[in-house]
């Protein structure tokens, strides 16, 4: 490996990790909606470079996260409520097809994991934080697109689940716990596991839109 090849992976890496522990952030609302994205001072305490973070910041921005300015420069996007019909509207196609996929996979690679997670989704606690919940959700969807083994399938339902999250967030003083949201997924993953795409199919799409129907409700 050439000391450029070097440079760049090692690029790479840090801008990864910048990107991960930013879109967490900005996800959960730690970094509020409109709030300036101090650079020299996240690239000290992530202990990253300028340039892994900038480029962190371009797919921030293309995931509509972060919002740069000429002159004045990047802030957290703010939380746009409109866009819940138009996300629903394309999680309502996309999310039966990738539970579909999984199904017929019966979990892949994943499926001992999922086992563990259907397990643990029967025994789980209520009185979690929002916080704690709106994470679990994510990482229980992230695991059924990646079992779909469709990169564009699973990185734009990634993108769309974390606005949905994003504004799951800014409305939760206004919305019931997540907990019963989160328990629905356990029908979902048991027809994954033992490969039946159609009932798979029709547990995403009722999630979805239910998902949908709280939100709406709540605005």
């Amino acid at each position: 490996m050439t000391t450029l090849d070097t440079v760049n992976t090692t690029s790479e890496s840090l801008s990864a990790r910048a990107y991960r522990i930013l879109l967490d952030r900005l996800i959960m609302l730690d970094i509020e909606p409109g709030e300036p994205i101090m650079e020299k001072q996240l690239a000290e305490e992530m202990g990253v470079g300028r340039t892994p973070l900038r480029e962190a910041l371009k797919r921030l921005e293309s995931d509509h996260l972060v919002v740069t300015y000429p002159r004045r420069g990047t802030f957290a996007s703010q939380v746009d409520v409109t866009e819940l019909a138009h996300v629903s509207e394309v999680r309502q196609a996309l999310e039966p097809l990738a539970a579909r996929r999984a199904a017929e996979a019966h979990g892949g690679d994943m499926r001992e994991k999922l086992l563990e997670v259907l397990a643990e989704l029967k025994s789980l606690n209520p009185k979690q934080s929002q916080r704690n919940l709106l994470a679990y959700d994510l990482s229980v969807h992230r695991m059924i697109y990646g079992v779909t083994q469709n990169e564009h399938l699973s990185e734009t339902l990634i993108r769309l689940d974390n606005i949905a999250t994003r504004i799951w967030a800014a409305l939760s003083d206004r919305l019931p716990s997540l907990h019963e949201h989160i328990v629905e997924h356990t029908q979902l993953i048991e027809q994954i596991v033992t490969g039946n795409p159609d009932e798979a199919e029709r547990h995403a799409a009722e999630h979805v839109e239910n998902f949908y129907t709280l939100v709406r409700e709540a605005l």
